[in-house]
């Protein structure tokens, strides 16, 4: 069977098909059991749930939530971002969405103060600043939660930027503002407390937003999950299409100590 447990949507997220596109791909490319884990949003899941099982496809709920987390030993304990994997948890769950309603609230506060920041770089280089409007033509164009990529698009569109690595690369690394502060601890138990599993996402995902920012070494970013992770989660993504064969065979061996459910998937955003 082939398995992908790790997709994004337009619909809901930061990718670029909306969930009936995803679903009609899937069966294309005869996926018999998939999730769709948008960041930090589920409002896609009985969507999903439904198009994939008229589709003959095998679902189970997912979402992927921003983590904010910190190691004594590392980094003199600076913060960074890790993402947890949560799946077959009640998509009716109030708790659960009560808090996605939270952190998407503040995602449109973050991303007005990523723009006044991005307009002090404008300033700077003479170029004419974003205004009121362009912030709900921002808004306008997405269909999920908002996030940094939609920003890069619309300063592609308006011809600032050649390409939203450029636009990544140029200003929303410098004009960053931090995210919303959801723990390792209140991330597990909303979603066990929803009757899904958690799982820790890429873990060595040499793009960031993984324990490769804080080493590189596998050896130390599996001693730090035994320290500080472990009792959290209930298995980790050992398959990601950014893993290298090392990485891989490394998670496999240390999920298998740990009797850790082990998951996979493409992280497709396009």
């Amino acid at each position: 069977m082939i398995i992908d447990l790790h997709i994004h949507s337009k619909s809901c997220s930061d990718g670029n098909l909306t969930v009936e596109e995803i679903v009609k791909e899937a069966k294309i490319r005869n996926i018999g059991l998939m999730s769709i884990t948008d960041h930090d949003s589920i409002g896609c899941q009985e969507k999903a749930m439904t198009l994939a099982r008229k589709n003959g496809i095998r679902y189970v709920s997912g979402v992927e939530l921003n983590v904010a987390f910190s190691h004594p030993k590392y980094q003199n304990g600076k913060s960074i971002s890790l993402d947890f994997l949560g799946y077959q948890f009640d998509v009716k769950n109030k708790e659960l969405k009560n808090k996605l309603q939270q952190i998407a609230e503040y995602r449109e506060e973050r991303a007005a103060k990523i723009l006044d920041n991005i307009n002090v770089e404008f300033g700077k280089e003479g170029i004419e600043k974003l205004t009121k409007k362009d912030f709900k033509e921002i808004q306008a164009s997405v269909d999920g939660v908002l996030g940094r990529p939609h920003i890069a698009d619309y300063l592609v569109r308006k011809g600032i930027v050649r390409t939203k690595q450029e636009a990544f690369d140029k200003y929303l690394v410098k004009c960053d503002v931090p995210k919303y502060p959801l723990y390792i601890e209140e991330a597990s138990r909303l979603v066990r407390n929803a009757g899904g599993i958690i799982v820790l996402a890429h873990p060595n995902d040499p793009h960031g937003t993984s324990l490769g920012e804080v080493t590189k070494s596998l050896h130390e970013q599996t001693e730090i999950i035994e320290e500080s992770i472990l009792r959290y989660i209930d298995g980790v993504e050992c398959w990601h299409s950014r893993n290298d064969a090392l990485t891989t065979n490394h998670y496999i061996e240390f999920a298998k100590k740990h009797g850790l459910i082990m998951t996979g998937g493409s992280d497709c955003h396009q």
